[in-house]
């Protein structure tokens, strides 16, 4: 099944008195439980292209399905409730809450869900914590924590709500080279074991690595190639 289905995208911009071409006709299926890296130069499109699989922004013309719902003519409502059940984000600047413990960072976004009582919501957190490796820090606020342990942290909150896919832009960024390793061995397992969808936007050759299918992404437009499943 594919969660994720481009047909024939473009994305423009107006600046000043100019038009952006962010995306030119773009095609792509990415399939349940892959693990894609999409790479290019600064200014190739693949931060647009990552907004647009995030509901957070929209095409300009061309469909796009996400867990096989159209996106098309959604409200901004509509398309909130998707990426808040769909969707989880990681940052290469972890977006934690400073003032909010690691178990209350991971809270947060589960807080929208009615359905889920505290109990329920501190199951998740409680398995989460440990699937990261850090329940002996759900009390530690972000000052308190590695920049390794911030991402687990975001990694935490990115699962808690289930989601079918994770988009993570630039994860191992800010972590030096043995932390960004650990850190992307993690998903790999998490991958592996939960058919979790990971979608990352990268420059880091490890991350290009470790993927099971690499894209790239020049002046707007893809050029697809696979690389042996790892």
């Amino acid at each position: 099944m594919n969660v994720v289905h481009f047909e024939n995208v473009f994305k423009e911009y107006t600046l000043g008195d100019s038009q952006v071409h962010a995306l030119k006709n773009i095609n792509l299926k990415i399939e349940d439980g892959e693990f894609l890296a999409i790479a290019g130069p600064s200014g190739s499109g693949k931060s647009t292209l990552l907004n647009l699989i995030g509901c957070i922004d929209t095409p300009s013309s061309g469909k796009i399905y996400i867990n096989g719902q159209d996106t098309s003519g959604q409200t901004p409502d509509q398309l909130s409730e998707l990426r808040a059940r769909t969707i989880g984000f990681i940052f290469q600047t972890f977006n934690l809450f400073s003032v909010l413990s690691a178990e209350e960072n991971i809270e947060y976004p589960l807080l929208q869900f009615k359905e889920l009582d505290t109990a329920k919501r501190c199951e998740r957190i409680v398995r989460f914590l440990d699937i990261v490796g850090l329940k002996a820090f759900a009390r530690h606020r972000p000052n308190q924590l590695s920049g390794g342990q911030r991402q687990r942290v975001a990694i935490a909150r990115a699962l808690a709500t289930e989601p079918k896919i994770i988009l993570a832009d630039e994860p191992t960024a800010n972590l030096d080279h043995k932390t960004g390793e650990g850190i992307l061995q993690l998903m790999k397992e998490i991958n592996r074991s939960s058919h979790t969808t990971f979608i990352f936007s990268t420059h880091d050759t490890r991350v290009m690595a470790v993927a099971d299918r690499l894209v790239h992404i020049e002046d707007g437009q893809l050029i697809e190639g696979s690389i042996a499943s790892v």
